[in-house]
C-alpha cells in the first residue's frame, strides 16, 4: 500500500512546484486540512447527547457515562502524540500529500466507524473509531502542512505555522456550532442524532482535507523566495544546517525544548479544562453558565488568535524570547488570577485568562519555527511529530493534576472559590522551570550536522 501510494500520483515527485508558482496557495490547502482536524476540540458537544443514546429524553441506567465518554477525547490526543512521532519520517520520505490523503482517510473514516458504534451503542467502536483511528488522522493531518510551510517560507517561518496552526485552534469555532446544528437536524423521538451528524461531519471533513491534500506543493530542492538573502538573516539560533531526525535524539537542545512546550501546554491545558467551572465558582453571583459558556467561546478566539500573533511576531523577536514571554508573563498573571476573585474583579480575571490562552495556542504555533531554526528545515516535519508527545504528556498531566488539586483542596475545606490558589501557585512554578529550560538553549554543536554529500538520503532516493 505504502509502495504504491508512494508511485503513484500522490507521489512527492507529482508535486514538486513548477517555477513561477505563487507560495501562498500552499496556506488554504494547510488551512483546509487543519480547519477540519481542530474539530477535536469541540468534541464536548456530544457529551451529553452520548449519555442520552438509548433513552433519548434522560439517560437509562445502561446509557453510558461522562467518564466512559471522556476516553474518547484522551485517546485522540494520545494517538495524535504517537501518530505524529511515528509517522513524521514517513511524511519526510513520501511527501506532504500522501500524508494528507491518509490523514483524510483516518480522520473521516473515524467518524463513520464511531457511528457505527453509536447505532451498536458499542462504546469501544467509537473508542477505535474516533479515539485510535481519528486520532492517528489528527497527528497526520497536524504535522504535514506545518512542515510544507516552512519549506516555502524561510522568511516568515513563525507567520506561516502560525496560518497553519490558527486553523486548528479555531476549527471548533465551526466544529461546535456545525454539530449543533447538525444534531437538532436529525434529532427525533428515537434518536439523538448523533450518528447521523458523524455520518455528516465525516464525509463533509473527508472532501475538504481531501481537497487540501490535492492542492499542496512543494518547492524544488534550494527554493528560495526572490530577494530572499539568508546569509544576512543569519543568527546565533538560526542554521541553515541539517540535523538528522535519528541525531537529533542525540542533542540536548531537543530535550530541552520538548520540556518548553510540555510545561507551556500543561500550565495552559490544565486551566483551559475549568475554565467555565472556575469562573462559575470563583465569581458564584456574576457568572451564570450562559455566560460561563460565552466565556470559554471567548478563549477559543483567543487561543486561535495567539497561534498567529505570537508565532508572526517570532519571526521579529526571535523564536527563544517569545519563549521567555510566554514564561515570565505566564508567571505573573497565574500569580494575579486567585486575586482576581478575592477582588471580586471579573474584567481582570478574563483578561488575565484570555492572555494566558492566548500564549497555550502561541506555543503551539512557534515551535515548529523553532525547531527549524535550531535542526534545520529538512526533517522538521518528522522531529516536529516526535517533539508532539510533549503535547500528548501534557494534555493528560495538565488535566489530571488541575482536577485533582481541586478536589483535594475541597476535601481539606477549602471554599470553592479559593480551591484553584495552590493550582496557580503550581502552574506559575512549571513556568518558572520552563525559563531556565529556554534560557539553556543553545546553538547545536556542529558534529551533529549533516555534511554536504549526506543531505541527499534516503529521502531524496524515496
Amino acid at each position: 500500500m505504502s509502495t504504491w501510494l508512494a508511485s503513484s500520483f500522490l507521489s512527492k515527485d507529482r508535486i514538486i512546484a513548477k517555477p513561477g508558482f505563487n507560495r501562498w496557495l500552499v496556506a488554504p490547502a494547510a488551512l483546509a486540512v487543519h480547519l477540519c482536524i481542530g474539530q477535536v476540540y469541540a468534541f464536548s458537544v456530544f457529551n451529553l447527547p452520548l449519555t442520552k443514546v438509548l433513552g433519548v429524553t434522560e439517560s437509562l441506567p445502561d446509557d453510558w457515562k461522562l467518564t466512559t465518554l471522556g476516553w474518547i477525547f484522551s485517546l485522540a490526543i494520545v494517538f495524535l502524540g504517537l501518530s505524529a512521532a511515528f509517522a513524521g519520517k514517513w511524511l519526510e520520505k513520501v511527501g506532504p500529500r500522501v500524508t494528507m490523503f491518509c490523514a483524510a482517510l483516518c480522520f473521516s473514516g473515524g467518524f463513520f466507524i464511531a457511528a457505527i458504534g453509536i447505532e451498536l451503542h458499542a462504546i469501544w467502536l467509537i473508542y477505535l473509531g474516533y479515539g485510535v483511528l481519528g486520532g492517528i488522522g489528527l497527528g497526520l493531518g497536524y504535522v504535514s502542512p506545518v512542515s510544507t510551510l516552512i519549506k516555502w517560507f524561510p522568511d516568515r517561518r513563525g507567520m506561516a505555522t502560525g496560518l497553519a496552526i490558527m486553523g486548528f485552534g479555531g476549527g471548533a469555532m465551526i466544529g461546535a456550532p456545525l454539530s449543533v446544528l447538525l444534531m437538532k437536524h436529525f434529532s427525533s423521538p428515537t434518536s439523538v442524532g448523533v450518528a447521523e451528524t458523524f455520518m455528516t461531519l465525516g464525509s463533509i471533513y473527508l472532501v475538504f482535507m481531501m481537497i487540501g491534500a490535492f492542492s499542496i506543493r512543494l518547492p524544488e530542492e534550494g527554493w528560495l523566495p526572490v530577494n530572499f538573502q539568508p546569509d544576512m538573516r543569519k543568527k546565533k539560533l538560526i542554521t541553515d544546517k541539517h540535523v538528522h531526525v535519528e541525531q537529533v535524539l542525540k542533542t540536548p537542545q531537543f530535550y530541552l525544548l520538548w520540556l518548553v512546550l510540555c510545561l507551556n501546554v500543561t500550565a495552559g491545558i490544565g486551566v483551559l479544562g475549568q475554565a467555565s467551572a472556575m469562573s462559575q465558582e470563583m465569581f458564584k453571583d456574576q457568572i451564570t453558565p450562559e455566560k460561563a459558556a460565552a466565556f470559554v467561546g471567548m478563549l477559543s478566539f483567543f487561543n486561535m488568535g495567539g497561534r498567529f500573533f505570537w508565532s508572526t511576531l517570532s519571526d521579529y523577536l526571535g523564536r527563544k524570547n517569545v519563549y521567555f514571554t510566554f514564561f515570565m508573563l505566564g508567571c505573573v498573571l497565574y500569580s494575579i488570577v486567585p486575586y482576581t476573585g478575592r477582588m471580586n474583579n471579573v474584567l481582570l480575571f478574563m483578561g488575565c485568562y484570555a492572555v494566558i490562552i492566548s500564549m497555550y495556542g502561541g506555543g503551539f504555533s512557534t515551535i515548529p519555527a523553532y525547531l527549524a531554526d535550531i535542526f534545520g528545515t529538512k526533517y522538521v516535519g518528522a522531529i516536529h511529530g516526535r517533539l508532539l508527545t510533549a503535547w500528548a504528556t501534557a494534555g493528560v498531566a495538565g488535566p489530571v493534576l488541575v482536577n485533582y488539586l481541586r478536589e483535594s483542596q475541597i476535601a481539606q475545606g477549602v471554599p470553592k472559590a479559593d480551591a484553584y490558589n495552590m493550582t496557580m501557585q503550581i502552574m506559575a512554578g512549571l513556568l518558572v522551570v520552563g525559563f531556565f529550560c529556554n534560557l539553556a538553549i543553545k546553538a547545536v554543536d556542529e558534529k551533529h550536522h549533516l555534511k554536504h554529500d549526506e543531505v541527499r538520503d534516503e529521502y531524496d532516493a524515496a
